[in-house]
């Protein structure tokens, strides 16, 4: 009898180190539930605190999540003048920031030392660098994503989020927000079909989806489950943005999240549909 092989998920929550609320829950998704992966905001509140909780817990895989939106900057204001303002925070504001990285060529030069100082920060932790992504999906951006490529490839990443999610399958579970899921997954499929030609010659590997982009801050059981039992590819991502304690946001941190991750159910779908929950790639 010839087995079918396991279909790889990688469970993972965002924002780790943003606050205590969020690296709480990472802990007890990971303890209790099944988290197996995880995004580490070198430049959060509580990143010393999460890089501790990281270290206590070597099964749970660390990837770098980038932040030059929306978030404190790693180096000085006064390096970096056309990215933060004097208290070193990037825009809230992705297009407004996406737009200036593009077009002013001062902050494109203080975007790369900027990432290329992140990656320095994580690898001054010791953790292994199990994947690099994005917080809200700025490392997709043209000009990041170049500079990205080339660090995580210097700096040992083995993966990097390229969120192509399903669209089909996620109305199919939630309807919910119909006509945004739509322009953002119209939106995200170029910048993907983009993202995936930057890395044809390079080893970085990603998965062949991810869910999440479409569903943010709203990883209910519902869906997730829905998503385990139907998965057909051979490797698929879910990212979560759980949190224990506010603030809340309503596209994550959440506590809905985390009451999925924490959910019985979930380990008895995955063993019923022969997936591998993974916290990074196995060839």
């Amino acid at each position: 009898m010839v087995m079918k092989p396991s279909k790889q998920v990688i469970l993972n929550a965002d924002d780790f180190g943003r606050s205590a609320g969020i690296n709480a829950a990472v802990r007890k998704a990971h303890e209790q539930g099944m988290l197996t992966s995880t995004s580490l905001m070198i430049t959060g509140e509580m990143a010393n605190e999460a890089v501790e909780i990281a270290r206590a817990h070597p099964d749970l895989a660390v990837g770098l999540h980038i932040v030059i939106v929306a978030g404190r900057a790693a180096l000085p204001p006064a390096r970096i003048p056309h990215l933060v303002d004097a208290q070193g925070r990037f825009s809230s504001d992705p297009v407004r920031a996406g737009l200036r990285y593009f077009f002013v060529r001062a902050a494109r030069q203080e975007l790369h030392s900027e990432i290329r100082e992140q990656f320095e920060r994580f690898a001054a932790t010791g953790l292994p660098l199990a994947h690099v992504d994005g917080h809200v999906y700025m490392h997709l951006h043209p000009v990041a994503l170049e500079s990205i490529i080339l660090l995580a490839t210097e700096f040992g990443a083995q993966r990097i989020r390229i969120p192509r999610d399903d669209f089909a399958l996620c109305i199919s579970l939630d309807r919910s927000k119909l006509l945004q899921k739509a322009v953002t997954a119209a939106v995200y499929a170029l910048l993907c079909r983009w993202s995936m030609r930057r890395l044809r010659r390079t080893s970085l590997r990603v998965t062949d989806r991810v869910y999440g982009l479409l569903q943010t801050g709203n990883m209910h059981q519902t869906y997730v489950q829905g998503v385990l039992r139907r998965l057909s590819v051979p490797s698929a991502e879910l990212y979560f943005h759980p949190a224990m304690a506010p603030p809340y946001e309503e596209g994550g941190p959440n506590p809905g999240d985390l009451a999925t991750l924490l959910s019985p159910t979930l380990p008895a779908i995955i063993a019923e549909h022969q997936l591998r929950p993974t916290g990074v790639l196995i060839s």
